[in-house]
Parts: C-alpha cells; sequence; structure tokens
C-alpha cells in the first residue's frame, strides 16, 4: 500500500481552470527551475485556443518564452502571438526598471518625475534593491488587472531562492519606502516653523553626521534628494501593494504550484502550499513536471520477452541484466535491462516522492507533466505540454 494510505490525490483538471470565466488570473510560482515559464506558457496557449482571452507575464532573462512564441524577443509591453482558436494570446517579459519608471511617471507631477528620475540613488534602487523585481511584477499585474483588456492573466513569478518572496515583496516594498529611515530623512523638509526646524536641523545635523561617515557624503546627498521628491508617493506604494495582496486573495485568483519531482523542489512547494492558505488565498493544485513514467510495457531480446507485469520491481529488472552478462551472451539485451532497471528505480524515487508530498497535502489537485523528450521550443511544443497539463494523472502505483 502506498504511503498516502491508498488514497488517490484529486485529480487537478486544469480545462475546467481555463474555461471558467471567473477565473481572472493564474498565478503560477514555485522554485526556480522547476519549468514555470513554460508551464505559464503552455497554460497561456491553451486557454486562449480554447477562446479566452489572454495575456502572459513572464519575468524570465532567458527569453526562452519568446523563443517558443515566434518572436524575437518581449519586452514591457504586450505582444500578440498568433495562434490556432478564437481567444487571443499577448505575452510580455517584465522589466523591473521600467515598470518602477512607469510608476512614478504616473503618480508625480512631470517635474518631479524628472528629478526622480534622474537621481543616482534612484537609479540603484530601481534596479538592485531586494526584492524590487518581486513587487515590479506584482505592480505590473495590477495594472494589466485594472486595463481589463484581457479575461486572463497568467504570470510567471521570478525565479527566487526562496519561492515565497513574491507574496511578501510587495509589503516589504511599501514597508521600506514608507518606513521610518524615509520618514526621517524627509523630516527636515516637512517641518514647519523656524523654532521647529532649528531642533529638527540639530537633530537631524547628528544624525546624518553619521551617517556621513559610513555611506559617504555624495551618497547621503542622493538619498535626501530623492526623499525630498518622493516624499508625496510614499503612502502609494503601500497603498497599492495591500491592493496587489488583496487582489490576490480573491476568487477571481488561482495558484498552481508548480515542482519537479525532487525532494528540494517538493519541499518548497509543501512550504508554499502551507503559506498560501495561511494568507487565504486560493490554490488550484499542483503541477509536477518532468516527471518520468515507467518504462515500455514489454521488453524483449535474446528469446526471452518479459512483461512490464515480471518487472515490476528494478531489482528483477536488474538480475535479468546480470545473468546474460554472466552468460557473455545478447550484451545489447543486457545494456537495455540496465537502462530499464535505471528508469524504474528513477520513476520510483519520483514517485515516492510525490506520494509523500500528497499524504501531507491530501487534498491539493495534482496534475503530472511527462519529462520531454527535448526542450520545447516552439508554439508546438507548448501545446503538448498544454494536453498534458490537461490530461488526467494516472493514480500513483502502490508501492
Amino acid at each position: 500500500m502506498s504511503s498516502t494510505g491508498g488514497k488517490t490525490p484529486p485529480a487537478l483538471d486544469v480545462d475546467a481552470l481555463l474555461d471558467d470565466p471567473r477565473t481572472k488570473i493564474i498565478v503560477c510560482c514555485g522554485s526556480g527551475g522547476v519549468g514555470k515559464t513554460t508551464t505559464a506558457a503552455a497554460l497561456g496557449v491553451r486557454a486562449a485556443e480554447r477562446g479566452r482571452d489572454v495575456v502572459v507575464l513572464t519575468v524570465d532573462p532567458a527569453r526562452r518564452l519568446a523563443q517558443s512564441m515566434g518572436l524575437s524577443e518581449l519586452d514591457n509591453n504586450p505582444r500578440k502571438i498568433e495562434i490556432n482558436g478564437d481567444g487571443e494570446l499577448h505575452a510580455m517579459m517584465l522589466d523591473m526598471k521600467r515598470t518602477f519608471d512607469e510608476i512614478v511617471e504616473a503618480h508625480a507631477d512631470p517635474d518631479r518625475a524628472k528629478q526622480i528620475l534622474a537621481n543616482p540613488f534612484y537609479q540603484s534602487l530601481s534596479s538592485s534593491l531586494s526584492g524590487t523585481q518581486e513587487y515590479m511584477a506584482m505592480e505590473k499585474l495590477g495594472q494589466l488587472h485594472r486595463s481589463g483588456a484581457w479575461d486572463l492573466i497568467v504570470v510567471d513569478t521570478p525565479p527566487s531562492r526562496n519561492a515565497l518572496d513574491f507574496l511578501d515583496a510587495p509589503e516589504r516594498m511599501g514597508r521600506f519606502l514608507d518606513g521610518r529611515f524615509m520618514k526621517l530623512l524627509a523630516a527636515p523638509a516637512k517641518t514647519g516653523g523656524r523654532f521647529g526646524v532649528k531642533v529638527i536641523s540639530a537633530g537631524f545635523g547628528v544624525f546624518t553626521g553619521v551617517l556621513n561617515k559610513v555611506i559617504g557624503v555624495q551618497l547621503l546627498r542622493d538619498v535626501q534628494t530623492f526623499v525630498a521628491a518622493f516624499d508625496t508617493m510614499f503612502g502609494g506604494f503601500r497603498e497599492r501593494a495591500e491592493k496587489t495582496f488583496k487582489l490576490l486573495q480573491t476568487p477571481g485568483t488561482a495558484f498552481l504550484v508548480v515542482a519537479a519531482p525532487e525532494p528540494d523542489a517538493l519541499r518548497e512547494a509543501s512550504y508554499f502550499v502551507e503559506r498560501l492558505a495561511a494568507e487565504r488565498m486560493p490554490l488550484a493544485g499542483l503541477v509536477v513536471n518532468r516527471v518520468h513514467e515507467p518504462a515500455a510495457d514489454t521488453l524483449s531480446g535474446g528469446g526471452t520477452t518479459t512483461s512490464r507485469n515480471d518487472l515490476l520491481s528494478a531489482a528483477r529488472a536488474q538480475a535479468a541484466a546480470e545473468t546474460l552478462e554472466e552468460r557473455g551472451e545478447h550484451t545489447l539485451t543486457a545494456a537495455l535491462f540496465r537502462l530499464h532497471t535505471d528508469r524504474m528505480q528513477l520513476a520510483a524515487r519520483e514517485e515516492r516522492l510525490r506520494d509523500h508530498f500528497a499524504s501531507t497535502h491530501p487534498s491539493v489537485p495534482v496534475t503530472a507533466v511527462p519529462a520531454q523528450a527535448e526542450d520545447v521550443h516552439d508554439l508546438d511544443g507548448l501545446r503538448q505540454v498544454g494536453e498534458d497539463l490537461a490530461a488526467p494523472t494516472a493514480p500513483p502505483t502502490a508501492a
């Protein structure tokens, strides 16, 4: 009996999710290197060809999405992809700095926006601050949602060391830009009255004297100039962060946790499922990519035909290979048995990992996508992944 106590996890009905007009946003999340970008693209293609008007937002710097969709590149503006079907498909790749610039241009008057965009501290902040990419991905999601131009948005979340970073990023960015440190730097410009200015200036002089020694005079001046120009926008970042978080909690949003059949990836997926539940965010299910299925039903050679029923364990296949090798017969057949053994052991190992996840999260719907023979590099490849995503997942074999 399997470790799930004989219970099969519910199957994830991908087509029902894509076809449901109430599904407005699908967020593909998980640790890095598990196929989130390919999954997001395949979902977008399948949804569009089934009649939805879709935009896929990716943050993948490798530009694989553009290549697989027949484009030389993607940028911060949605580009239309020619597909088969009644819907429409657009795709775009997040430009972190350009999105930050758009926020400044939209929420500051032209003169102040120009001053902010030219500020060296802002230029560094918008390009390299930890969490900026995750925050801007969610900011762009909000922009796309408010536009109303598409009835489905598919988001490929940023590759992070910690798959939970993008959930924390809006609050973390808002907290930084609206925090005490920034408010303190802005205090002299906001204090009224001569007495107040003298008091604040005296205390601030001590404070800035220390900072001058720590970070340098020019950088401090750049920071103070940035804060003075940026001051009226502080509250807006926190407000938008809260709205983004609430958008992610709405019933029209569906999270798909993407993982590979590997211990670290499934452990991260487990953390993510638990975090989504804690934040009351709607989880649609788990996608397990690159699953290796058991080898062919029959292996034959050397006058011997072995059915899959007779090869339920890798040990039997290995024993068959050893027997042929000892006899010095049918070398090719022995090698095939060895390959078959390796494949069975890999499939069994992956199955145990999936089974363990199901035992921990028995109510989470699951779909498994077989490992592809080659990298996905065109629309046909994405269509195949979409078909695999939507295909019923066979229940795990009892261990």
